[in-house]
């Protein structure tokens, strides 16, 4: 994850505090709120991590095969991970 869990709590409490200042959203209770926030975008910031470690696997399996076939491990690194994400139609950062 590139945001620290700190920096993801502080905006989700910025995004209630000024959705509410603005009337975008009525709440009773804005903590209970922006932790639900928080809670969303730590888990969207999350798909990407879980994507990497998902490609790390894949091509862990295949390691042998590429050493013989002499394919560079960043590059298939990015052709998996471009499919991975293309099959779950993920949009990457």
């Amino acid at each position: 994850m590139l945001l620290s869990r700190d920096f993801v709590g502080y905006m989700s409490k910025e995004v209630v505090k000024r959705l509410s200042a603005t009337e975008m959203i009525e709440t009773k209770s804005a903590e209970s709120v922006a932790q639900a926030v928080r809670q969303a975008m730590a888990e969207e910031l999350g798909v990407e991590d879980r994507l990497n470690e998902e490609v790390r696997e894949i091509l862990s399996q295949h390691a042998e095969e590429m050493r013989r076939t002499g394919v560079s491990y960043q590059e298939m690194y990015k052709k998996v991970k471009g499919e991975l994400a293309r099959q779950r139609k993920l949009t990457l950062r």
